[in-house]
């Protein structure tokens, strides 16, 4: 499933997606027009226009050659000679309605107006400068089919005064034109949006762009954008199709592990979510499931887009809803691609080597824990106050979250001190040296000797134990099994070949079969016994055929026959040592009292050997009747008998009965 998961993820991106964002960015943000205002300079209202009306005119048009001759490509518009832009680009503005905010009376006579910082409850929503035309009208969200955007300042809603551009650059120009001598963009103006999409055919990729220059409270511009490389049109190439057909086999896995997830849900009820492994096998899961259905989605969505741009190619093309949930997505299966990786160590967890991070960090949490409390105590109480003494002149002190960003690059060693110290040429170093003092040198290493002396424990304690299982043990185990599966098939081939009993004459195959069928043998191995020694394969074995096979028999016979024998002697000669001290001592002891009692528990003995003996001597029989030899196993059982006999004679003789 992992590599199902990793063929998916990589499927849908390319290491031309950064190439494609960087020509958009060096294009419509670091080049700069005549006039020298590049769009990260825009520092005011008037930079804005002349942004809008030098480079990003000269960015977004191109239908001719560096030479002049024309592109010959319509009245579409190829950026790079290679990136169409799709539709129209379009710009929107967000505006704060007049008296928004509170004048204080001591300057109600010099200030008439007052525009508050951006709220979308004290959005202006009122018709101004021509009223006609949608620029001049206000549209709410759905109306104008806007997103909303989180911006350097606040997050701002979709809705607000738009215009779109022409399909050519001299229509554009005189919008743009009109809009500037009307005062389009006035004190109330908080953010201006400048949105348009292009696609490379030549990569199958998207790039939705989307210019923010947000106008403060305070006056001035703040640039900002947003360029996201997406592939929205999935299935074109083979390489596509194979990461479709990826795709199916993924769906085909994530349904297999929601029926067995559900399955052990019901097993261990509430005791499921114990075990953390299974909270990570949900997350993936519900992920997984999540990323299904957008697919399914954005796959829709896109060929209606697409359809209604081809009817109407002088409309705005909207792909920032898709473009932002296609990144979204990307993200989805990056996190879900990280936790699958992680769920490695659920397998490898058999070797003590590979627990040391879990048991490490599991020991010592609570330690961890409780050290977290006092470090962001101490480390909050040092944010705060980097915020109130250099918010209003550092920039990365500016709002208390990027102080808390601030100090843990101080600690990775990455600050500017001469900023801090223009800010405050008193409390700058103070606050630079004690924080360094106890937050890196005192903190930062109380968290990294809990975690070593936890580290040092978990390993001792590893190295004493042993491996609940070696990938060494698996092979060795794995190769012991089939060694033996071998040996034994082996051996009952070997029994089934040396059980033929052979007479003169001929011998065929059918009797041969019928045989050994009695004897419970399977057919594929008395093929196999046969056909090793009829070697004209005539399924009949005449005499010198019987005659090898009778040679092999002998052998057998005889080395079975000599470990059988060795087996009954060394088991009654053990037998006979320990009797005869055992009446020796009854002699010696006279008719004592408990001479009785002792001579009745090895008589017990002595008949418990007899039947001892006399089982195998039956086992014997019946294995020597398996292999068909009776007469010889006869002649042993008798053998096997007298000795019984004998044994038992000699241990009456012992104690004189």
């Amino acid at each position: 499933m992992r590599r199902r998961c990793l063929s998916v993820t990589y499927g849908m991106t390319s290491s031309s997606t950064y190439y494609y964002t960087k020509a958009m960015t060096d294009l419509f943000v670091s080049t700069g027009g005549d006039s020298g205002v590049k769009f990260q300079s825009i520092g005011t209202m008037a930079d804005f226009w002349i942004y809008a009306q030098g480079p990003l005119l000269d960015g977004l048009y191109w239908t001719k050659w560096y030479n002049n001759r024309s592109l010959d490509r319509g009245k579409h518009s190829f950026i790079y000679y290679e990136n169409m832009l799709l539709g129209v680009p379009r710009m929107r503005q967000i505006k704060i309605v007049n008296n928004s905010c509170t004048v204080h009376k001591d300057f109600e006579d010099e200030i008439t107006g007052c525009f508050d910082v951006y709220n979308d409850k004290k959005e202006d929503d009122l018709s101004f400068g021509l009223v006609n035309g949608t620029a001049w009208t206000y549209h709410t969200e759905k109306e104008a089919n806007g997103s909303s955007h989180w911006g350097l300042l606040t997050t701002y809603s979709g809705a607000g005064y738009y215009r779109d551009l022409s399909q050519t650059k001299e229509e554009s120009a005189a919008t743009l034109e009109e809009l500037v001598e009307n005062l389009w963009l006035d004190r109330g103006t908080r953010a201006a949006f400048v949105d348009f999409s292009t696609y490379n055919a030549n990569i199958n990729m998207f790039c939705v762009i989307r210019l923010v220059v947000e106008f403060p409270a305070t006056g001035g511009a703040i640039p900002s954008y947003q360029i996201r490389t997406v592939k929205l049109i999935r299935y074109i190439t083979n390489w596509d199709y194979f990461i479709l057909a990826c795709e199916l086999v993924f769906c085909l896995f994530i349904l297999y592990y929601v029926v067995e997830e559900i399955l052990e849900l019901r097993i261990h009820k509430f005791s499921y979510f114990r075990s953390i492994w299974n909270i990570l096998d949900i997350v993936v899961i519900m992920l997984a499931i999540v990323a299904i259905v957008f697919n399914v989605f954005r796959t829709v969505k896109v060929d209606n887009l697409l359809g209604k741009l081809l009817e109407q190619p002088g409309i705005y093309a909207d792909f920032e809803f898709l473009a932002f949930w296609q990144t979204q997505y990307n993200n989805m299966n990056a996190v879900n691609l990280f936790f699958a990786w992680i769920k490695v160590f659920k397998y490898i967890s058999f070797n003590k080597t590979m627990t040391q991070l879990s048991s490490t960090l599991g020991r010592c949490a609570k330690d961890i824990l409780g050290f977290a409390i006092m470090f962001f105590i101490v480390f909050f109480a040092y944010a705060q106050l980097g915020y109130l003494l250099f918010g209003t002149e550092v920039e990365s002190f500016s709002t208390f979250v990027k102080c808390i960003f601030t100090q843990f690059r101080i600690i990775l060693g990455d600050f500017d001190y001469d900023a801090i110290d223009r800010a405050n040429r008193v409390l700058g170093p103070v606050y630079f040296v004690t924080y360094v003092f106890f937050v890196f040198f005192v903190l930062l290493n109380m968290f990294l000797a809990i975690i070593n002396d936890t580290y040092s424990e978990v390993k001792q304690e590893l190295s004493a134990q042993k491996d609940e299982l070696q990938i060494t043990d698996i092979i060795k185990q794995s190769y012991m099994k089939t060694f033996m599966k071998l040996k034994l098939k082996k051996e009952e081939i070997s029994n089934v070949q040396k059980a033929l009993q052979s007479g003169s004459g001929e011998l065929e195959f059918k009797d041969f079969r019928e045989t050994l069928k009695e004897m419970g043998h399977a057919e594929h191995e008395i093929s196999a016994a046969f056909s090793r020694f009829d070697r004209d394969g005539n399924h009949i074995l005449d005499e010198d055929e019987q005659r090898r096979m009778k040679r092999e028999l002998e052998e057998k016979r005889d080395a079975l026959n000599t470990e059988l024998n060795t087996l009954g002697m060394h088991y009654g000669k053990d037998v006979l040592e320990t009797l005869p001290a055992a009446a020796h001592a009854q002699n010696l002891s006279g008719h004592a009292a408990g001479g009785q009692g002792e001579f009745l528990s090895l008589s017990r003995q002595v008949q418990q050997l007899q039947r001892s003996t006399e089982r195998l001597a039956a086992r014997m029989d019946a294995l020597l009747e398996r292999l068909g030899l009776q007469e010889a196993g006869g002649k042993l059982l008798v053998s096997s008998k007298d000795r019984s006999a004998r044994w038992h004679a000699e241990v009456l003789h012992a104690f004189k009965i």
